[in-house]
């Protein structure tokens, strides 16, 4: 089976590679079995080392990857540029932190002494998305290395490049053979990979499906699994809070990486005294965004990963009209080449409305009216999902409410939703379970053991002689 890079917004095919056969998949695992073993006895210095030049590279080197996830998955140049530098940013904390993070904790006992300890635990499968290319690799890589696993990347089919790119970079930077290799397979052999003794936990980023099927395999072999699914997640505006930046940041906050991202806000929640005002520039701010070449760095929003993707967005935005939506802006695929779609304000989307569950995963957005914070908050939890949420209000009392009930993983009060390297990233609900970054992160893939020591007595050692 070949596995094509195209350029979304020519339909170019750029180059093809021809997919592992089983064989070749057998003789990578079985590398990162003698890797490991190997590898865990490393010092903390000797992987700090090694993720610093990773870094290095990834900011000498940052226009090179911009180009290459620019033209294989579509996003704005000038967002794979900083996308690229961000990898270099969670390379640094991991490299700084991890020794810290993973130091032995004394706990007093009725033991002479008593410790957890924080070991690796062998090859992590990573299953990847296409959306961040490099980021969503690198911030599960830079911890899980740093912890002295080794790491298995089955990345997603469309961007090959990509994929190619990061081995070759954590290659230089020094890594030793195996301790990170990519598989270019296709998604009928992640099972498979799964199911091999020899892999030992499993990570993915991607949608609710993909994650319920590897949640269910990882299960049955009983090994560790980290999902980062989808989300749905609410932008709430009180009348306490800054509109004019609100209406602004929502704009970026629905269409950063051409609405391509699972903690971009979705649902926009404006209380009914402001709603007039907030729907009128949100509207203005979405129709003068520029949609073009996302090689152009004037460009905001470039086109969507594949065919696929554009035609089922068009789908939801028409059964959302087909149940009562009604559509501000947008609302149709551009003509030509490349998978381009109009920024797009729907209002009036029912609750029984499929669309109103679902992950929109494009640039459209849904306005809802309500009342006050207790119907905002109703709102904003009625969703399967439960990923992020971003709540603007200068309002103290308004903020603990949302903070406090709110169900989402993170919550962000007067800003928009973004990972951090020092700060742990995950959802709760059908967003799925774990923790990526910051320390709970570099914890997630080890065995937190149990030391429990007791001295024998020079008395004791006597009489057992």
């Amino acid at each position: 089976m070949a596995i094509a890079s195209i350029n979304p917004a020519t339909g170019e095919t750029l180059r093809t590679f021809q997919a592992l056969t089983e064989s070749e998949v057998d003789t990578k695992l079985a590398l990162a079995e003698r890797a490991f073993r190997a590898y865990r006895r490393t010092s903390f210095a000797e992987r700090a080392g090694m993720m610093m030049r990773a870094a290095e590279i990834l900011e000498t080197e940052k226009d090179k990857f911009a180009r290459i996830m620019t033209t294989e998955m579509g996003k704005p140049l000038k967002a794979a540029g900083e996308e690229a530098a961000k990898c270099a940013t969670v390379c640094r904390y991991c490299a700084a932190t991890a020794e810290r993070a993973l130091a032995n904790e004394e706990v007093a006992t009725n033991a002479t002494r008593s410790y957890v300890h924080y070991q690796p635990l062998g090859p992590v499968l990573a299953v990847m998305p296409w959306n961040f290319p490099f980021w969503q690799v690198f911030r599960f890589t830079a911890p899980a290395l740093m912890a002295g696993n080794v790491g298995l990347l089955k990345h997603a089919s469309n961007v090959p490049q990509c994929a190619l790119a990061v081995e070759d970079i954590l290659r230089r930077a020094g890594f030793p053979e195996g301790v990170f290799q990519t598989l270019l397979i296709g998604s009928d052999l992640v099972e498979r990979v799964l199911d091999d003794p020899r892999v030992v936990a499993v990570t993915l980023t991607g949608s609710e499906p993909a994650g319920r099927q590897v949640a269910m395999t990882a299960g049955r072999q009983i090994k560790k699994s980290v999902l980062e699914l989808g989300g749905n997640d609410p932008f709430i505006v009180m009348p306490s809070a800054d509109l004019d930046e609100a209406a602004s940041i929502a704009v970026k906050a629905r269409t950063i990486n051409n609405g391509q991202s699972c903690i971009a806000a979705k649902r926009f929640i404006i209380i009914a005294a402001i709603y007039g005002e907030f729907e009128r520039r949100f509207v203005e701010g979405m129709k003068a965004l520029k949609v073009g070449n996302p090689l152009d760095e004037t460009t905001n929003v470039g086109p969507l990963a594949t065919p696929l993707i554009r035609e089922e967005l068009d789908e939801q935005v028409k059964r959302a009209v087909a149940t009562g939506a009604r559509v501000l802006t947008g609302g149709k695929r551009l003509p030509g080449p490349g998978n381009y779609y109009e920024p797009t304000v729907l209002v009036g989307v029912k609750r029984d409305s499929p669309v109103y569950r679902e992950e929109i995963f494009g640039p459209v957005a849904m306005l809802f009216r309500a009342q006050d914070i207790a119907e905002a908050i109703e709102i904003a939890n009625d969703s399967p999902f439960g990923l992020g949420a971003s709540a603007w209000t200068r309002d103290a009392s308004e903020r603990a409410r949302f903070i406090d009930e709110i169900e989402a993983g993170q919550v962000f009060i007067n800003g928009m939703v973004a990972s951090d390297p020092r700060l742990p990233f995950g959802g709760v609900k059908h967003s799925g379970y774990g923790r990526e970054l910051g320390p709970f992160g570099i914890r997630e893939f080890t065995n937190i053991k149990t030391v429990w020591i007791r001295e024998a007595s020079a008395q004791a050692g006597r009489s057992t002689a």
